[in-house]
């Protein structure tokens, strides 16, 4: 936990400065921002991500949702695993909408928190 966290996506507050975020905020942002970069986007990190956007015109179905679940569950536990514990992750397909919630613990403050995400193929 640093003095400061970057508020994600990066913005100017209203003092001219880089924003800042609550840890807990900051870390919920390197969340999504592990679920929504594909493997590839960044230069000096190809692996860096879980292809989330990658699936989002793939159909949904049970079996893309466990692939999912296993993919995102890897990733966050290979990028942020010094900072949360990974309680559930869990990927749902309903009709043309995929809802990915995770639950997690943050190490440094022993906090539960849940984000939850959705995304459709526009089916």
């Amino acid at each position: 936990m640093s003095a400061v966290d970057v508020a994600f996506p990066y913005r100017v507050d209203a003092r001219g400065r880089t924003a800042s975020a609550a840890y807990a905020d900051h870390v919920r942002d390197m969340v999504e921002l592990v679920l929504f970069t594909s493997p590839g986007e960044r230069v000096n990190r190809p692996d860096f991500g879980c292809g989330l956007l990658d699936l989002v015109f793939a159909g949904s179905s049970p079996e893309l949702a466990a692939t999912l679940e296993m993919t995102a569950q890897a990733a966050l536990q290979r990028w942020l695993g010094d900072l949360l514990t990974v309680d559930s992750l869990t990927v749902t397909a309903d009709e043309a909408t995929l809802h990915v919630r995770v639950a997690y613990v943050l190490t440094a403050t022993g906090e539960n928190r849940t984000l939850t995400v959705s995304g459709g193929t526009g089916a």
